[in-house]
């Protein structure tokens, strides 16, 4: 490694280290088992223009939306040393309104910000029709609280009017105001961190490097966009359904490769649902952004260059590019899909090296209402893994999250010492996974009992349409939710809001990943464990 190589590299590593402690503080300080258990959120930062400069390995839907928030930031402009905006609108910062995003100027030495810091986290309320803000929506305002961008802080200085009207709008106040502080807080390391770097290098120095980052990555994924050969590459993908009556809702892709560039057009995709997984451009972009930065080698700084070498085409009112004011909360679930379409595309350019589909789904499940035993509301909100995909070097892992989600499970002891549920099975489902030269991994049973009545939303998908196979590798199961109420049992969709009773247990089921390759001739199947790395 040449010593200009090298002192890049000692950057990036900086760089990304003050994104990252940002989280270690955000986790740390926070109240709700959702961002210090599960670690629902992400961090990173921007230079002076609002270009993504470096990132924690956090959530990449966060991350991959990230850029349209502090976009829409900056046209608050003019900044003072210790503001603060928060915002959560989906059409201006990207997810859905549980994601609330931070962002925060950074000065040093000018009138003008030198940096910008940005944080987003899961909070497991933001109002609306249904606790936990997941419910089965037709409009954004049946979803929660709509948060544009307004300063949270000014100056330094607490708007508490803003923290009023958030506090009014929530079911849970004392927890998401404890969240909201330890994310602000979060800011204030990361500012401390990036003057220290400013004084010990000089701004300008830091300011270059970050070009320079951003430079090397463009180059990086110029490259692996040219390893993929020449030419059009077309692949279509479905969503169970938008639990409002429209079913197979179809992703489509065509790519074209020229070169060291790539054109990605969803023309094909269907129109906008009446449900909540119509997607905004920035979450079609995330999961655009989050496949092409798979293509890369591992050491390559995340940053804005890896954008820059992709042009996205999105079809006006379609699934991956919504229009206000539908609801959007599912919307994680077709940024799933539109990875799992995008690696089908790319396995026709790159078959020896592409996976297969993976289980495909958040498998969000929220349970909501009057705590008696604290004589408090709660809201519990959790993603459950599932099956991941075989691919050509190792069969797929068991119950994991994968692609566009990166988070940890709630353990049960806290789950069960923070809210009126009981964890009944925690297991790996029984089966293998899609058959095949490597096969795909086994899903998830994760099995709850409601101790007091409560409202339970799914959003989940995966449980009609099957993971696929690659190479002649067999699909995976899809998933299964259902409801035991005594004696009784009933298969649930994948999309819904109801009321439980006391002693009501849910099951979940998610689904497993897909095979790759056909099996020996000898019938036997690699029987290796999977990687981890």
């Amino acid at each position: 490694m040449s010593s200009a190589s090298a002192d890049l590299s000692i950057f990036a590593a900086l760089f990304g280290s003050v994104a990252e402690e940002m989280g270690t503080s955000y986790y740390l300080s926070s109240f709700s088992p959702n961002i210090k258990e599960r670690r629902d959120y992400s961090c990173g930062l921007f230079d002076a223009e609002g270009r993504m400069a470096a990132m924690a390995p956090h959530v990449p839907l966060h991350l991959g939306s990230m850029p349209a928030a502090v976009q829409s930031v900056l046209s608050l402009a003019p900044f003072e040393p210790g503001d603060l905006v928060i915002l959560n609108d989906p059409y201006m910062s990207g997810t859905h309104l549980p994601d609330v995003t931070m962002v925060a100027p950074v000065f040093i030495g000018s009138d003008s910000p030198a940096f910008f810091t940005a944080s987003r986290g899961h909070q497991a309320d933001i109002g609306g029709s249904s606790p936990g803000s997941m419910a089965a929506a037709r409009e954004l305002f049946q979803e929660g609280l709509i948060i544009p961008p307004v300063r949270f802080y000014k100056a330094g200085t607490l708007v508490e009017d803003v923290r009023k009207m958030i506090m009014a709008n929530v079911r849970t106040p004392e927890e998401r105001w404890g969240d909201l502080r330890a994310q602000a807080a979060a800011h204030l390391i990361a500012e401390e961190r990036l003057r220290e770097l400013a004084g010990r290098f000089g701004l300008d120095t830091c300011w270059a490097k970050m070009s320079e980052l951003m430079d090397y990555t463009e180059r990086m994924t110029r490259l692996a966009i040219g390893r993929v050969p020449d030419g059009e590459y077309r692949f279509e993908d479905f969503l169970d359904d938008d639990g409002f009556g429209t079913d197979r809702i179809r992703i489509a892709v065509r790519l074209r490769v020229n070169g060291d560039e790539m054109d990605v057009d969803f023309e094909g995709s269907s129109p906008l649902v009446e449900g909540s997984l119509n997607a905004t451009t920035a979450v079609t972009s995330s999961a655009v952004h989050y496949i092409v930065r798979c293509l890369l080698p591992r050491d390559v700084p995340a940053n804005d260059g890896s954008t820059r070498p992709v042009t996205i085409r999105v079809p006006e009112r379609s699934v991956v590019n919504a229009a206000r004011p539908h609801a959007v909360a599912g919307s994680i679930e077709t940024a799933q899909r539109v990875a799992d379409t995008l690696i089908g595309a790319l396995g026709q350019a790159l078959p020896k090296e592409m996976p297969a589909a993976s289980h495909g789904s958040m498998n969000n499940i929220t349970f909501g209402g009057w705590d008696s035993r604290k004589d408090a509301p709660f809201s519990y909100y959790e993603t459950i893994g599932g099956g991941v995909a075989g691919n050509p070097r190792h069969r797929g892992a068991d119950a994991m999250h994968v692609h566009m989600t990166n988070t940890l499970n709630t353990p049960i002891e806290v789950l069960e010492m923070s809210y009126p549920l009981r964890v009944l099975e925690y297991a790996i489902r029984d089966g293998s996974g899609g058959t095949g030269m490597h096969r795909g991994g086994s899903g998830t049973v994760r099995t709850w009992q409601a101790l007091v009545a409560c409202t339970l939303s799914l959003l989940g998908d995966r449980r009609v349409t099957e993971p696929w196979g690659a190479l002649g590798g067999g699909n995976g199961k899809p998933g299964r939710n259902r409801l035991i109420r005594g004696d009784e049992e009933q298969v649930l969709p994948s999309k819904l809001t109801r009321q439980l009773e006391a002693g009501d247990i849910i099951v979940m089921e998610t689904a497993d990943g897909g095979g790759w390759g056909e099996p020996g001739a000898d019938g036997e199947e690699d029987t290796r464990a999977p990687s981890t790395g």
